[in-house]
């Protein structure tokens, strides 16, 4: 079911927004203080893409550069990518068979936002990479 699911959502939604991930991650990387930023984009780019299966889980470890660098990344590109996010949320919700991929959007929102600290795990394995 999740692969239905994804090659649909990369049809509707993911492909354009891989586009927009990969457009930011490459503006970021541009300057050598930017770089951290271009992968995390890429990173959630990838997510994007190919989101059922995935979620994202908080590290604990993170700290204050996590809560900086989340500052810095909403003023630069995390505000435009989750407008993105909000539009083709809205778009695809106009229709009955578009409402759970505007939803697995607007839950994208919030990754968009604010991506360093966290970590895209399996949906079922969502602990894994902690103890590992």
């Amino acid at each position: 079911m999740k692969t239905l699911l994804n090659i649909i959502w990369l049809v509707l939604s993911g492909f354009w927004l891989f586009l927009g991930y990969l457009l930011a991650g490459v503006l970021l990387c541009v300057t050598i203080i930017g770089i951290p930023f271009g992968i995390a984009a890429f990173r959630i780019g990838v997510y994007a893409l190919w989101p059922f299966g995935y979620t994202t889980i908080e590290r604990g470890e993170a700290g204050a550069p996590s809560c900086v660098g989340n500052v810095l990344w909403l003023v630069l590109a995390g505000w435009w990518l989750a407008l993105a996010h909000i539009t083709t949320g809205i778009a695809l919700c106009l229709t009955i068979i578009g409402i759970p991929f505007g939803i697995a959007n607007f839950k994208l929102i919030p990754v968009s936002l604010l991506p360093l600290g966290r970590e895209i795990v399996r949906t079922d394995e969502p602990f894994g990479a902690r103890v590992a």
